[in-house]
């Protein structure tokens, strides 16, 4: 029996080799398929804004000029009172309940960063119409949120300048993007500025 499978192993072996060389054959190539993008178009593809707001277009707007864009434009999805609703999340209270059972992920409560606020509206609202937005709009609409949620005054205007320089309510609540708090070995675990 032994010298009997040992023979046929090899003829095994060439049988799958061979068929699985057919197979390869059958693969589709993607020789000469698309093309290199050109800087046009990989700027226009790379919008993220990050915390320093170095991205961050011209245009400016205030929390007065963003309660109106609201009650025409989100106020359908987010409620009048940006209490949420209709599909929409609620934009202003949970302050407090990030350590509770019952966190409420609201601008005021849980983002670290307004830029990011500016990046989300700019990029997906209005939901049925993403991207539409114009600079100036996302500047006001990102003021109205943030005088809401009581981070600024109503008459603040945001722009490129200002906007990274408010400070968050949970701006020191998440882990840093660099990896720098391992050094520090005082800090009691999960909580890094």
């Amino acid at each position: 029996m032994r010298c009997w499978s040992s023979r046929l192993m090899p003829v095994v072996i060439l049988v799958v080799t061979i068929a699985s060389t057919g197979a390869l054959a059958q693969v589709p190539s993607y020789q000469n398929l698309g093309r290199t993008p050109t800087p046009e178009e990989i700027r226009a593809w790379d919008i993220s804004i990050g915390p320093a707001g170095k991205e961050l277009p011209p245009g400016s707007g205030t929390a007065k000029e963003g309660a109106a864009i609201y009650g025409r434009k989100c106020a359908a999805c987010h409620g009048p009172a940006l209490e949420g609703g209709n599909g929409g999340p609620a934009l202003v209270g949970g302050q407090g309940t990030l350590t509770t059972l019952r966190i409420e992920r609201t601008v005021g409560s849980y983002w670290p960063f307004a830029t990011t606020i500016w990046d989300y509206i700019n990029r997906g609202m209005p939901v049925t119409q993403r991207g539409s937005l114009s600079a100036n709009e996302v500047y006001a609409l990102t003021a109205f949120l943030l005088h809401k949620n009581g981070i600024i005054q109503e008459s603040d205007v945001m722009n490129a300048k200002s906007l990274p320089e408010v400070r968050m309510p949970n701006r020191n609540n998440f882990i840093p993007l660099s990896p720098e708090w391992k050094k520090d070995a005082k800090r009691p675990h999960g909580i890094y500025p």
